[in-house]
């Protein structure tokens, strides 16, 4: 496969593995890379030090490309920036935050650019800002989400219109078919985040991975919209949520029951019952844990034979 996105990342399949908190550690971004596609670390769940440690043992583990996704809303945010271009990272995903502040400060010093929306306004301001290329992030997705509650389906085909850079998909997408829908939508690659969640390689807690493979249609939520959109599997944590809005708590109530690393307890020391579970709806097509090359595999397999199946069906 050869497009806009294969030659901007110099992968062979145009697949983003999505840099997720607690989950995308050294080892997943690395198999990821090897598997063909373009690998990133979560630096959002990452000291600093922590962060040049899986970088480092990503370089040793793949001579494939690897970035590194960066919310900027997170503390330490000069530091971890002077940490990818000491450890000379050349991609980065950016998040949470304006594009405007990082954007040309990293591509002065040769590193792509990629910003994650979830409306086509703010793809354009990506695009105004310099990014190489922007990540559109529908509803289904999991973890924090955008407060436009627009799909995937219906996202990529609105934002494509106006934009002119290489477009990705995430939201919703686990499967080669997902993958060929939107990209006849538009999109020029895709990036998966839960599909790779339930892989050997994350660094998710395996209370975390069994709960996903276990997730039907319906199991997660979005929900805290007044602090920060995020979809969550439905366990007793988020009960205690859905209680405090039936109560008609205030904005403080939620953030005291919030509290501090929530998602670090859920997903990656495994606690089911209070913590943060943060996963895509998608997560009700996911029934199994295999390893990241075999993911791939199928996802480019399944793919080709939709393709196929279009491409006869037409000549018919």
């Amino acid at each position: 496969m050869n497009n806009r996105i294969t030659k901007l990342f110099n992968i062979e399949y145009p697949i983003i593995q999505a840099g997720m908190i607690w989950n995308s550690g050294w080892r997943l971004a690395s198999a990821a890379s090897n598997s063909g596609i373009l690998g990133l670390i979560g630096a959002g769940s990452m000291y600093p030090d922590v962060l040049r440690e899986h970088i480092q043992k990503c370089k040793k583990a793949t001579n494939k490309p690897f970035g590194v996704n960066v919310p900027m809303l997170y503390p330490n945010i000069e530091d971890i920036m002077d940490i990818i271009v000491e450890e000379e990272v050349k991609i980065v995903f950016t998040s949470a935050g304006n594009p405007k502040t990082w954007t040309i400060w990293l591509k002065d010093r040769n590193i792509t650019v990629v910003h994650v929306v979830s409306s086509l306004k703010f793809a354009l301001k990506a695009q105004e800002a310099g990014v190489d290329a922007v990540v559109a992030e529908g509803f289904e997705a999991g973890g924090h989400n955008g407060r436009e509650e627009t799909t995937t389906l219906a996202l990529i085909p609105i934002v494509k219109e106006q934009l002119e850079i290489p477009l990705i998909a995430a939201g919703g997408i686990a499967t080669g078919a997902a993958m060929l829908a939107v990209m006849t939508l538009g999109a020029d690659g895709v990036q998966i985040g839960s599909r790779f969640v339930a892989s050997e390689e994350s660094s998710a807690h395996q209370n975390f991975k069994q709960i996903v493979v276990d997730a039907k249609e319906g199991a997660t939520q979005l929900t805290l919209k007044e602090l920060a959109p995020v979809r969550l599997i439905k366990n007793d944590f988020y009960n205690q949520i859905e209680a405090l809005y039936k109560k008609g708590s205030s904005v403080e109530e939620l953030k005291t029951l919030l509290g501090r690393a929530r998602a670090k307890r859920g997903m990656f020391e495994g606690d089911l019952v209070e913590g943060e579970l943060e996963i895509g709806q998608i997560s009700g097509l996911i029934n199994d844990i295999k390893p990241v090359s075999e993911i791939v595999a199928d996802i480019i397999k399944e793919y080709n034979l939709k393709l196929q199946e279009i491409q006869n069906n037409s000549m018919l």
